[in-house]
């Protein structure tokens, strides 16, 4: 569909807008960057209500209902948690201070830095009990060039890289905002952001939050549908692009559609020659490593699991979408069981994103001994996936909806974690994130080999006892898919976003979780005040949570912490 010339008019100027915005882009210093920043943060917080309802307007949630608290964690409290750590980078750059000022800076195998970001204050050390991330810098990277290239354009901002447009995401309405100021200040573009249709009820919201970039000329918020964003990304006064998406999405982008599309990817000759950086999800595993553990170990972690697939009802790139258990586990069977009883006993809810209907029903054809679980129509189950078959098309297709794979592999201990390792990289499509399920015995057994183990995982995420999710919602640790991948076998995308520390050559994330909640966490040894995680699909009092988590984030104070206690151990 072409444009009328009345909206190619519209955007044309809102290029032209940014193109005189980036001059004075340029000349912001630090300070005032770091106050507009934080004048953001005061909006979203503003907003936060009128945020969460529409986003429950969206996605077919009624009033009061507890899945909302999936909006306020996902939506509001991450980029309230992003704006103010960004602002302490810009204010260390300023006084010439070092980013890693206060972070444990260690090694990883394979001569890895890592830096330690998760917990950053004792705030985190409460809220987030038992939660840990780690940035892994790529190997070779010395601590000495991590140190002195923290900060990336930052440190010379007054060299800026042209206009940026964004390609919203449509599914977890924190991502285009969060998208929106990675490309501002990570590489120095001015930014218009074209929103994912699905959103476009958040525009007003989006634009009162955004106010202060906006009327200075830093950012503009456009809706349409995709003969918009071809307009926008093909535009000679844009520098850059980013998208978060799908990876056919992104192949549209840079190779065209259609047989030309095909025809120019074959010879690689890509139509679009600019900077393109993109998330775009995959193919996610949840491997679980065979222990021996109690009937509520098994219960909660198959409500974990069930979360991993089901919140937002799927519609994550980072669900989980193939979990790798032992053959020769003997809890096998027990787990399975508590597996399906969690996948039925999640809320009901719709499968609101488009599409999905199309894209379950492909999962049944391909698999006629599939099993239906649960409150919708859409909830499936695949059971004994064969890891070994190379045409299985659950491993190189996301589903992108309630639908969860289990496979089997033979072994116990290091053999197993080794083939599932094996498995995960070299069969299942997409490298953002992974997910590992442990129990504390079987850890300490493993010792220094697990983190060898881990290293061997080609993702840009790992999660140990923590959904890979929490990766996306710490501010400071980096979001992307495992670098490499080339613009003709893309994967899961180019590139990361958030790392807030705005660290240089970044390689992964790992975070890590306790293996059981409290109280069970204090009784077994991990030391752990967290109860049942808010973002479980299971948790009773979510969106009270995740509103009193947001409340906190716009205003920090020790005050407010009982309020979240309470909600939280109801949960």
């Amino acid at each position: 569909m072409s444009l009328s010339p009345t909206v190619t008019a519209r955007l044309d100027q809102m290029i032209a807008e940014l193109n005189d915005g980036e001059r004075a882009w340029a000349r912001e210093p630090l300070a005032s960057r770091r106050a507009l920043l934080m004048q953001v943060h005061a909006n979203v917080a503003a907003h936060a209500d009128e945020w969460v309802r529409i986003a429950g307007d969206i996605k077919r949630l009624p009033a009061g209902c507890a899945l909302l608290g999936e909006e306020w964690t996902s939506g509001p409290w991450a980029v309230l948690e992003y704006a103010p750590a960004l602002a302490e980078s810009l204010t260390r750059l300023e006084q010439g201070r070092d980013l890693l000022q206060g972070c444990r800076v260690g090694t990883a195998p394979g001569g890895r830095v890592t830096v330690d970001v998760l917990p950053y204050h004792v705030y985190d050390r409460l809220l987030l009990s038992g939660f840990k991330a780690q940035v892994w810098m790529e190997p070779g990277v010395t601590e000495q060039e991590t140190r002195e290239h923290a900060g990336l354009a930052q440190r010379a901002p007054e060299h800026t890289a042209g206009v940026a447009v964004v390609m919203g995401a449509g599914n977890i309405f924190s991502i285009a905002p969060l998208d929106t100021l990675y490309q501002l200040y990570a590489y120095n573009r001015v930014v218009l952001l074209k929103l994912n249709p699905v959103t476009d009820p958040l525009l007003p919201v989006l634009a009162a939050v955004f106010a202060p970039l906006i009327d200075r000329g830093y950012l503009r918020i456009v809706t349409g549908d995709a003969s918009v964003g071809d307009h926008l990304v093909n535009h000679p006064g844009v520098d850059a692009v980013h998208i978060t998406g799908s990876e056919a999405t992104h192949d549209v982008i840079v190779w065209g559609a259609g047989a030309a599309g095909t025809e120019a990817k074959a010879a690689g000759t890509p139509r679009l020659t600019k900077p393109i950086t993109s998330e775009l999800g995959g193919v996610c595993p949840t491997i679980v490593m065979p222990g021996r553990w109690s009937t509520a170990d098994i219960r909660f972690q198959a409500e974990h699991i069930a979360t991993q697939r089901l919140h937002n009802s799927g519609f994550n790139c980072i669900a989980a979408q193939v979990v790798i258990v032992s053959r020769d586990w003997p809890q096998k069977q027990e787990f399975f069981a508590a597996l399906r009883a969690a996948f039925a006993a999640a809320p009901a809810r719709p499968a609101w994103y488009p599409g999905c209907d199309l894209r379950v029903a492909e999962a049944r054809r391909t698999h006629p001994t599939y099993e239906t679980v649960g409150g919708t129509a859409e909830r499936t189950l695949l059971w004994n996936l064969d890891l070994g078959d190379a045409t299985e098309p659950a491993f190189g297709t996301e589903y992108f909806g309630p639908v969860l794979g289990v496979a089997e592999l033979p072994g116990t201990g290091v053999d197993f974690l080794d083939a599932a390792i094996d498995a995960a990289n070299d069969r299942l499509h997409g490298t953002l994130g992974a997910n590992l399920v442990i129990d504390p015995r079987t850890r300490r057994r493993l010792g220094p080999q697990l983190r060898e183990r881990i290293a061997r995982l080609r993702y840009g995420t790992i999660g140990v006892n923590a959904w890979t999710a929490v990766g996306y919602l710490a501010a400071r640790a980096t979001w992307g898919a495992f670098p490499g991948h080339t613009l003709d076998d893309v994967q899961s995308g180019r590139g990361v976003v958030h790392n807030a520390l705005l660290l240089h050559r970044p390689e992964r994330t790992v975070v890590s979780g306790p293996f059981r909640p409290l109280p069970r966490s204090i009784a077994s040894g991990e030391f752990s005040i967290m109860p049942k995680p808010p973002w479980f699909v299971t948790n009773r009092t979510a969106a009270t949570t995740g509103r009193r988590l947001a409340g906190f984030a716009a205003r920090p104070r020790w005050a407010a912490l009982a309020g979240i206690f309470a909600s939280a151990l109801r949960g």
